[in-house]
């Protein structure tokens, strides 16, 4: 009779590359927040973004924003008129307001 541990299985695992890349992006630190604060508020300014993510360095959160821009999640608007730029959602950004709010609810009844 052969033991449980005598037996040698592989299980061949891959995740999908869309799936990782993904949670790449939204599992780097601080797009969570961004992304939120922008579903929540609307078009924001670099300053009240970095009010809500008060944690955030300038730096990092110019990096973040322009990493968002860069996947299409966010888009930075300038005004001809005057040295105003927002923040805003793109569609495929406003897209992730009902897994945002799924994670609410998870966070929700699991975390403490």
């Amino acid at each position: 009779m052969q033991r449980s541990s005598d037996l040698k299985t592989t299980i061949d695992f891959h995740l999908c590359p869309k799936f990782e890349r993904t949670f790449q992006m939204l599992g780097k630190k601080w797009n969570g927040l961004i992304i939120e604060t922008l579903l929540v508020n609307g078009p924001q300014r670099f300053k009240c973004i970095a009010q809500v993510v008060s944690k955030c360095s300038d730096r990092v959160l110019v990096e973040r924003l322009k990493e968002l821009e860069e996947n299409g999640i966010i888009t930075r608007k300038t005004f001809c008129d005057s040295s105003l730029i927002q923040y805003e959602l793109t569609e495929k950004g406003m897209a992730l307001g009902p897994i945002m709010e799924q994670i609410h609810e998870w966070s929700d009844e699991w975390t403490d």
